[in-house]
């Protein structure tokens, strides 16, 4: 490999020897707070390994990965959403006093898993990348033992990933058995060949792609698990599968549509359609019912990918600026969200209940405010990260005269606002026993994050200029 290439890998590198160090450091020594701060380092340091990586790209390094300007940015996004992911498990006290060093190895290697998908080009590193994170979040989702909830979880989402892995492999080799190649732009270069035609291989193929791809994804019809595995695991780590997990696999599948021309594109524009408009629905109908805040927290993310699919199927710059700048804006939000429920958690309770908000703007102001800006960038109103994401979303569809599409995501935007309001106006009610909850103080680590998130949720509201420039800078020699 030449100097470059390994300026263009050592992003990927910093994670996997961040994850090693921890690995060796636990062995010999258990302490909480030096194992999260020497993994924290090591994310910190991965992010500035993407300034050398911005200035060597676009470099592809072998086969099998591309660092250039759109992998640097997600690689960003994902590292920085997940420090703060371990920032909040590291203020998290709702795991019943079991250790957490294992806990932060797990979340590093899940964030590697992500990070090579973000980076994929070829079917080896898309599958590798997935089996990282996939393997490492089952750990994540039921690593309190001592709770029922979180160990039936890890078992659904085990033999649910498992299945939707081996429905991934298969959906390649019937692609590969017919276009005799695994990289993204050679497959996408033979299926527009074959797809006008309708080729039942490589139609199949993609088809079970998309499956797999959309049950990691959970939109709609491959959302089943979705609310079970979110209550289940623990909070932060409910953070970490909205956020990191979910944002990996779909820039692996904006990259993958993307190398697709015009007739691979129409192809699978209504099956893709079709779920986003599904998805959008069923996931905020469904929320409309839910007392539980990471149920609630759980259906939203499948409406939210919905309204994602819509800047996908633009097909465009706009498209992908779009989506980029959506996923940047909902990252913060859902890590804010979830951080609260993660600090308002104790090692008796997981506070995930809407009566455990009840009074919390009497009780925890602070609290209150970032969980209330959370549920309003949610719900896309102004001066709020979401509303400038929802905005840019509905003009890449707008742009591309997906009406329905368009309609569906603002019908669906005004459901919605039920459910967000109602967390908003059960923190304001008066609590049945003013005065009568003893409430700890809050850890450094989490209240600094959440003070952040909250900056970065109005930021993006207010600002959307820099980071909408740096996307389009960072698109503008991706596609």
């Amino acid at each position: 490999m030449t100097p470059s290439q390994w300026t263009g890998l050592a992003p990927l590198i910093g994670p996997a020897a961040a994850a090693v160090a921890v690995l060796l450091w636990i062995s010999v020594r258990r302490a909480d707070r030096t194992t999260a701060l020497l993994a924290g380092a090591g994310l910190v340091v991965s992010l500035w390994l993407l300034v050398g990586a911005w200035d060597v790209a676009p470099l592809r390094i072998g086969p099998l990965l591309v660092m250039d300007g759109y992998a640097v940015f997600f690689l960003a996004l994902l590292y920085a959403t997940a420090l703060a992911v371990l920032a909040i498990t590291a203020a998290y006290r709702g795991i019943g006093g079991e250790r957490k060093e294992e806990l932060y190895l797990l979340l590093l290697l899940a964030t590697l898993g992500a990070a090579v998908l973000v980076a994929s080009t070829h079917f080896a590193s898309f599958f590798l990348g997935l089996e990282t994170l996939s393997i490492a979040l089952y750990g994540m989702i039921a690593y309190y033992r001592r709770r029922d909830e979180g160990i039936e979880a890890g078992i659904k989402y085990l033999v649910l990933t498992g299945a939707s892995s081996a429905i991934l492999v298969f959906g390649m080799a019937l692609v590969y058995a017919q276009t005799g190649t695994m990289e993204f732009r050679a497959i996408a270069r033979a299926a527009t060949g074959m797809l006008p035609a309708v080729d039942p291989m490589v139609g199949a193929g993609l088809a079970l792609l998309f499956a797999g791809v959309g049950f990691k994804l959970a939109v709609v019809p491959f959302h089943l698990w979705t609310p079970d595995v979110y209550a289940g695991a623990p909070a932060p780590v409910g953070a970490f599968i909205a956020t990191v997990s979910k944002g990996g696999v779909f820039a692996l599948l904006l990259r993958l549509f993307l190398n697709l021309d015009d007739p691979g594109r129409a192809a699978l524009f209504p099956v893709i359609g079709l779920v986003a408009a599904a998805s959008m629905t069923v996931g905020n109908l469904l929320a409309l019912f839910q007392h539980n805040v990471k149920r609630i927290l759980a259906y939203s993310s499948i409406a939210h990918l919905g309204y994602l699919l819509v800047a996908l199927l633009a097909t465009s710059r706009l498209g992908v600026e779009a989506a980029a700048y959506y996923l940047a804006a909902y990252f913060a939000t859902t890590v804010a969200a979830f951080g609260v429920v993660g600090l308002r958690s104790s090692d008796r309770d997981e506070a995930e209940t809407l009566e455990a908000y009840r009074g919390l703007f009497w009780r925890r102001p602070g609290l209150s405010l970032v969980l209330t800006a959370s549920m309003l960038s949610l719900a896309g109103i102004p001066l709020t990260g979401g509303f400038v994401a929802k905005f840019f979303v509905l003009s890449a569809g707008a742009g591309a005269a997906l009406w329905t599409l368009v309609v569906f995501l603002a019908v669906n935007s005004a459901i919605g606002l039920y459910y967000y309001l109602r967390v908003i106006l059960v923190m304001i009610r008066a609590p049945e026993e003013p005065g009568g909850e003893t409430v700890p103080a809050l850890p450094a680590a989490g209240g600094i994050t959440l003070g952040i998130l909250l900056v970065a949720i109005v930021w993006l509201g207010v600002l959307p200029g820099p980071l909408q420039r740096w996307i389009a800078g960072a698109v503008a020699g991706s596609f």
